[in-house]
């Protein structure tokens, strides 16, 4: 019989939004409805709304989650920084917090530097550490997702294996989610700008390439993580050494590093995405030519990528993420997709940027902590 947590699902995914709507869809009594939503009511996971629709001549109060019942700490930890922030349980930020320490200072140097900023954070908006729901953190690698550790990252140095989840929990005492960075923006994005999206691509492109794929509004992590890393594809007809050890791949041709190494050595300084990211938002010429050289290179690649998977959306995101970037992806990828795959196919830049992934974590760690089953164990015990 479903029970608190099933009827919290409804309500969360707005599929349920009165008690009657609540009574159709579960099929249950009048009473075990009204007995579970009090129960949902009492413990603050839902409020009652204003009602704007009359059933039968009485008016109708709206359900919805209480998206102020828990604060979510979400960190990214990307290859020149880490961002560390908190929101409430709908994804609003509340605070944030950048820091310098990035993904080559290690594990025990960058997660160390997380919980004093989470610490930091929560001091300052007066939230307790027994008002969080938990902290999600992405990493830009592969995660093995039943472990929550890095599963042989390329470019994490140190990383391999480490017990994320182990040093956060040790420290602060909540649950611990961990998400490879494009996965979680890729979450956030559909979340946030793209709800009826069926199946979603977002291409994260700064110093590295990654893939995120949203299906039916779930992640596709794959068999153990790797799902989506097209940074490694070997491309015909290049021998660029790329970061993970192997020559000709995706990231070593296009990626943020690629492109900031072709601007060294026109005699500007770049050794990073982040790099060309503000050549671009300077409208440098140089930046915005090889930018749409690199996303023709990515084009290429994607154009696979919708064939199997046969996307609605495709997001650009990341450093790169620019018209140019755009400009060079579309130019290869639609000659090199069948008509049948790209006829519904929108290809377009990030909306929430860097926020993205923060955006993601929240959602992953809220339907995580009160899923129907979670909710159900809560209210049991």
């Amino acid at each position: 019989m479903p029970g608190p947590g099933d009827v919290l699902d409804l309500i969360r995914e707005r599929r349920a939004l009165t008690r009657g709507d609540v009574l159709e869809m579960t099929g249950l009594s009048r009473m075990t409805v009204y007995g579970r939503i009090d129960t949902l009511l009492e413990a603050g996971l839902i409020v009652e709304t204003g009602a704007d629709r009359v059933t039968g001549g009485r008016p109708s109060r709206h359900l919805a989650f209480n998206s102020a019942h828990a604060a979510v700490i979400a960190a990214t930890v990307d290859t020149t920084h880490t961002t560390v922030a908190i929101t409430d349980l709908a994804g609003r930020i509340t605070a944030e917090e950048r820091i310098e320490v990035a993904v080559a200072d290690g594990p025990h140097a960058t997660l160390t530097a997380i919980i004093s900023s989470s610490q930091r954070l929560l001091e300052k908006e007066g939230i307790a550490i027994e008002r969080v729901a938990g902290i999600g953190i992405s990493v830009p690698g592969p995660v093995d997702p039943e472990t929550g550790r890095p599963s042989q990252p390329p470019i994490m140095p140190g990383w391999d294996a480490y017990p994320i989840v182990d040093h956060l929990a040790d420290a602060l005492g909540v649950p611990v989610l961990v998400a490879n960075d494009a996965d979680a923006a890729a979450l956030g994005e559909q979340q946030a700008a793209h709800p009826d999206s069926r199946a979603l691509c977002f291409i994260k492109v700064s110093s590295g390439i990654g893939t995120g794929i949203v299906l039916g509004g779930q992640v596709y992590r794959g068999t153990d993580g790797g799902a989506g890393d097209i940074g490694h594809v070997k491309l015909t007809g290049h021998d660029e050494l790329c970061q993970c050890g192997a020559r000709g791949c995706l990231a070593a041709v296009a990626s943020g590093g690629a492109v900031a190494q072709a601007l060294t050595a026109l005699g500007k300084d770049a050794v990073s995405g982040s790099d060309v990211g503000a050549y671009l938002a300077a409208g440098d010429p140089d930046a915005a030519r090889l930018t749409q050289d690199a996303g023709r290179v990515i084009g290429e690649v994607v154009a696979t990528v919708v064939s199997l998977l046969n996307p609605s959306d495709v997001v650009l995101g990341g450093r790169l993420a620019s018209a140019p970037l755009l400009a060079g992806v579309r130019e290869t990828l639609y000659p090199r997709s069948l008509p049948r795959a790209t006829r519904h196919l929108t290809i377009s830049l990030s909306t929430l940027g860097e926020r993205a992934a923060i955006v993601g974590l929240t959602a992953l760690v809220v339907e995580r902590e009160y899923s129907a089953a979670a909710v159900n164990a809560a209210v049991a015990r």
